[in-house]
């Protein structure tokens, strides 16, 4: 049998398969999916789960002038494999290859670069809007999203909208009942109701064969008439709460049928008005160990299997994470005091609180993907007395910013934020990279922000937040974990720890890159150079006392940081310098002071370790910085 992928250069191609060919193709892409997740970590069973729709999508829609939006965009491969990108596809998420989300850089099939859940209807509104406003009201604007994402306020906002608005604009909720984890709340219960009662075309088909039955006379027939569809509409589906908000419901509808899908796909395609096509899905469908554990297979370990689909081996690192050592952090808490709660926003597993949640149910709060929810929420339990640790990652945090000004900061509640994959997160890439929340957890007054320098660090600065009266952040990235050896400091409020001495020159590293500064150090020492080590640990209060002394004492300081220069550790260090200075009524001369942290640009995506020596901040990076500013020459490469 011949292969049709290799075939498939754009979506146009589709249109000359036959069905069979198409269930044909819709294996061979399952067949690159499992191929490509057999040897990197990849998102997997989401995607999986979208063969099909994907392929009735473009089958049914020209989305060379129609308009696509894959709320989230980790489901995006199967897109990718049919526009024109199969050739490509196995350097996905690796350094220079095709990014794990959608990319506008890569294809016109890609309108938008999307990582964070909720804001596809709300931009496939806006396309739908700005089409009609520019005279292209023909064209046709779909947005396919997850149950996980549907409980996210700004979905909901965007219905209100489109409902008032009632431009054409088709919201495919692909329901498998899964986020990452098994999906939470009223919502998913509702949407399971749903899923137990028969297909609803929306048009009130089954209501007008039951009123022909219905004797009515006198002359407000037409009124009750209307009034009685609209009631047994309501009791026949369970789309009453979007019609509710002007969104006509069909669903719910089979989503591994290609057949069925292209049908129903050709029913509503032409429907004047806002529409939502409900399509139940199985994550990860087609490959039986990840329907069987859809969870470990959102993004597995690469694995190796047989020709029955069976797994032979996992490849699993046994490296312990600063993920890791967060989780344990947060589950000794718990069982020393009993006021301690933990949340979480859809992401128990990569978080890594599986264990925490089984052994304390009542005190492990997962609120699905609803940041800003789970910061007003825990910011409610502060007020009354309970300890909450909002424990999110540090790009999603971002969507909660106005709560953690307004009902956090503002009242000064002693709120623990626990922001995970802070810095570069690898192959995730630019929508994943936590290279903010230094700048935005900085601004706020009351706020303390810490970054661990190491595996020592990190439990002894939850135990000291949760023992201050006030809101703190702790920022940790996705690596593997480090211990520095020596005698350590105890946490104290803005006192930074001095690693290692010396005076011709000073490194100070806020987060774990103080292993990398070390190393530096270490080869700098060996050449002759003496440089002094500090480990920030606070950002916010910065330890002016001893940095001050140092820097004024020192013939040049580097800072180091895996985060946004502009707003970032470096940035709060020459402020200090600065306010200190006009503070002063004699001069206070201190050497150039050189910040290394993340450029004012998107960081693309790549293994960690390669990110970091491409921005100078890994040890060859940092020990070059210094050699500069000593007037040293630079070390031959050895490669």
């Amino acid at each position: 049998m011949t292969d049709i992928l290799p075939t498939i250069d754009s979506p146009r191609d589709l249109q000359r398969l036959s069905l069979p060919e198409l269930e044909q193709l819709a294996g061979e892409m399952r067949r690159a999916l499992t191929e490509v997740a057999g040897t990197r970590t990849a998102h997997f069973a989401s995607n999986l789960g979208v063969v099909e729709l994907c392929i009735a999508l473009h089958r049914v829609f020209d989305f060379s002038r129609d308009r696509l939006i894959w709320d989230t965009g980790h489901q995006i491969y199967p897109h990718k494999l049919i526009t024109g990108r199969f050739a490509r596809f196995g350097s996905i998420r690796t350094k220079g290859g095709l990014m794990g989300y959608p990319n506008p850089a890569e294809s016109d099939y890609d309108l938008f670069m999307t990582g964070h859940a909720g804001s596809s209807v709300s931009t496939a509104l806006g396309l739908a809007s700005g089409d009609d406003l520019l005279g292209r009201a023909d064209r046709h604007s779909v947005a396919v999203i997850g149950d996980g994402a549907l409980p996210s306020g700004i979905v909901f906002e965007a219905l209100n909208n489109a409902g008032f608005l009632k431009k054409r604009l088709l919201i495919i909720l692909n329901d498998n009942k899964m986020s990452i984890c098994p999906r939470v709340g009223a919502l998913a219960e509702y949407l399971d109701v749903v899923r137990t009662n028969p297909w609803y075309r929306g048009l009130k088909n089954q209501a007008t064969e039951i009123i022909k039955g219905v004797p009515m006379v006198g002359e407000s027939m037409e009124r009750m008439l209307g009034t009685v569809k609209d009631s047994i509409k309501t009791t026949l589906h369970g789309g009453a709460l979007f019609e509710a908000l002007g969104v006509r419901y069909f669903g719910p509808v089979e989503g591994h049928s290609l057949p069925g899908l292209i049908r129903y796909l050709e029913l509503v395609k032409d429907e004047e008005g806002p529409i939502l096509l409900h399509v139940l899905t199985e994550k990860g469908h087609g490959f039986k160990p990840a329907e069987a554990d859809p969870v470990f297979f959102h993004t597995p370990a690469p694995f190796e299997c047989d020709d029955d689909d069976c797994i032979v081996s996992i490849k699993k690192s046994s490296s312990r994470a600063y993920t890791d050592a967060a989780s344990s952090a947060i589950a000794a808490c718990m069982r020393r005091d009993e006021r301690v709660t933990v949340l979480t926003a859809a992401m128990c597993q990569g978080n890594k609180l599986e264990k925490v949640r089984e052994e304390f149910p009542q005190r492990f709060f997962d609120v699905g993907i609803c940041e800003s929810h789970a910061v007003a929420f825990a910011a409610g339990q502060a007020k009354v007395g309970v300890r909450p640790i909002v424990d999110i990652y540090s790009t999603f945090l971002q969507r909660s910013f106005d709560q953690i000004f307004q009902e956090v900061c503002l009242q000064n509640l002693p709120v623990v934020f626990m922001l995970d994959r802070a810095g570069l997160t690898g192959p995730d890439g630019p929508t994943h990279h936590g290279s903010y929340d230094l700048g935005y957890m900085r601004l706020f007054p009351n706020m303390v922000v810490l970054a661990p320098g190491d595996e020592h660090d990190l439990p002894a600065m939850l135990d000291w937040a949760l023992a201050h009266d006030g809101p703190v952040a702790i920022r940790y990235p996705k690596a593997v974990v480090e211990t520095h050896a020596g005698e350590r400091a105890p946490i104290e409020l803005g006192q930074s720890e001095l690693i290692a001495d010396g005076h011709d020159g000073l490194i100070v590293a806020c987060g774990t890159l103080l292993g990398e500064a070390i190393k530096a150090a270490t080869t700098l020492r060996d050449e002759g150079l003496d440089v002094a080590v500090i480990n920030a640990r606070f950002v916010k209060p910065l330890d002016t006392g001893l940095l001050l002394e140092r820097i004024d004492a020192s013939p040049w300081t580097v800072t180091v940081e895996e985060n946004a220069l502009q707003t970032g550790f470096g940035s709060a260090v020459l402020e200090a310098v600065n306010d200190a200075a006009c503070g002063s009524p004699e001069p206070r001369p201190h050497g150039p002071i050189v910040r290394l942290g993340l450029p004012d640009q998107f960081v693309e995506h790549g293994e960690r370790g390669e990110l970091l020596a491409d921005l100078g901040l890994d040890a060859t990076g940092i020990a070059a910085t210094c050699r500069r500013l000593a007037g040293r020459a630079p070390v031959a490469s050895t490669h």
